[in-house]
């Protein structure tokens, strides 16, 4: 069973998740903003140890505090390569990363196992992931939204797809957005304009 913890970080409240199989002391960290020190405080005080850190893309909001938390714990950083074609000002400069993964690749980190879905639209390299009854949508799907198009590497047409291509899943979700609350995959199938 899953365990998920959020974190909203930073001026943007840039959703935080920390997961871990339930009762495992190594977790993944995905898109941990600014104020790494909260993300570091959090993980002593449930003596948790990151074993990667997995970015849905590559806008700041995102990856500000990945340098941090590498030099902490030396894990790895999985990131979309497409992502890095964006101006060094959506990326709080050139963005760090160890592993890219892309389209149907499956990750087996801290006893979970990921499944790596591209969703480009609000980032060329935009990415959500699904594991377990999770979809962890970063900034393409929001509880009754979706992400912007309207900055570089965005495209309205492309999250358009990827946001019917999610609304196709088979059966249901947890959504574990990139900001705001979490929602289910049945809910914004029914009520959320974009789907």
């Amino acid at each position: 069973m899953i365990e998920i913890h959020v974190l909203p970080l930073g001026d943007y409240q840039t959703n935080c998740y920390l997961i871990r199989e339930e009762g495992s002391d190594t977790c993944c960290i995905l898109d941990p903003g600014f104020t790494p020190e909260i993300v570091m405080a959090f993980l002593r005080e449930h003596s948790m140890t990151p074993e990667a850190i997995l970015l849905t893309h590559g806008h700041f909001d995102h990856v500000g505090g990945v340098r941090e938390l590498v030099a902490e714990y030396g894990c790895p950083v999985y990131l979309c390569t497409e992502d890095c074609a964006m101006p060094p000002m959506l990326t709080a400069g050139p963005l760090y990363y160890t592993h890219a993964y892309r389209e149907g690749d499956t990750l087996h980190l801290a006893g979970l196992t990921l499944q790596v879905l591209q969703t480009p639209g609000h980032t060329s390299g935009s990415v959500c992931l699904l594991c377990q009854d999770a979809l962890f949508s970063g900034d393409t799907l929001f509880a009754g939204s979706c992400g912007r198009t309207d900055l570089p590497g965005g495209s309205a047409p492309q999250i358009r797809r990827s946001l019917a291509r999610l609304a196709a899943l088979p059966g249901d979700y947890r959504v574990f957005p990139g900001h705001g609350p979490a929602t289910t995959l049945s809910e914004e199938r029914q009520c959320n304009p974009f789907l």
